[in-house]
C-alpha cells in the first residue's frame, strides 16, 4: 500500500472497518478516487468491485473529486416553498452544472441538500460553508460572480 494511505493504519484490517476507511479516504481527499480504491482494495482484502459496490449503496460517499467552492443549496421544506429549486435551477444554468457534478475547470461543485439549518432566510445555500439567505436570481449570481472572482 502507498505511503499516501498510511493513515488507514489506524483502522483495523477487518473488513468489516471498511465503512471507516472509506469515511477515512473521503475526509482526507475529498472524495473516494480510483486510486483510492485500490488502496482500500489491498488493505482491507476486499475485491476492488465490492468496494464500489458499498459506494455506490451509500450517498454520503463522493466519486467526483470536489470543487473548490462547494455549493449547498438547501431543499428543506421551508426553502422549497420560497423558491430553492429555482436558485437551484440559476445556479446550474450560470455554472453548467447540475446536482451532484463539479464543474470543468474544478472551482465550482453543486450539490442540493435537505436542510441548513437556516428556515429563517430561506431559500438559502451555502459556500464552503457561509450560508447566504433570502435569495434572489440577482444575488445568487452576484455571489457566483464574487467567488468566480478570487
Amino acid at each position: 500500500m502507498s505511503q499516501k494511505y498510511a493513515f488507514l493504519e489506524k483502522i483495523g484490517r477487518e473488513p468489516s472497518n471498511l465503512i471507516k476507511g472509506l469515511q477515512a479516504v473521503q475526509g482526507v481527499e475529498g472524495y473516494v478516487s480510483d486510486e483510492s480504491i485500490r488502496a482500500i482494495s489491498e488493505y482491507f482484502g476486499i475485491p476492488e468491485v465490492e468496494v464500489e459496490g458499498v459506494l455506490s449503496f451509500y450517498a454520503q460517499f463522493k466519486r467526483v473529486k470536489p470543487g473548490k467552492y462547494k455549493i449547498a443549496i438547501c431543499d428543506g421544506t421551508a426553502c422549497h416553498i420560497k423558491g430553492s429549486p429555482l436558485v437551484q435551477e440559476w445556479v446550474s444554468r450560470a455554472l453548467g452544472i447540475e446536482d451532484g457534478q463539479t464543474d470543468e475547470r474544478g472551482h465550482f461543485s453543486l450539490e442540493t441538500v435537505a436542510c441548513l439549518g437556516c428556515c429563517s432566510l430561506a431559500p438559502v445555500m451555502s459556500v464552503n460553508g457561509r450560508v447566504y439567505g433570502k435569495l434572489d436570481r440577482k444575488s445568487t449570481i452576484k455571489i457566483l460572480k464574487e467567488y468566480e472572482a478570487k
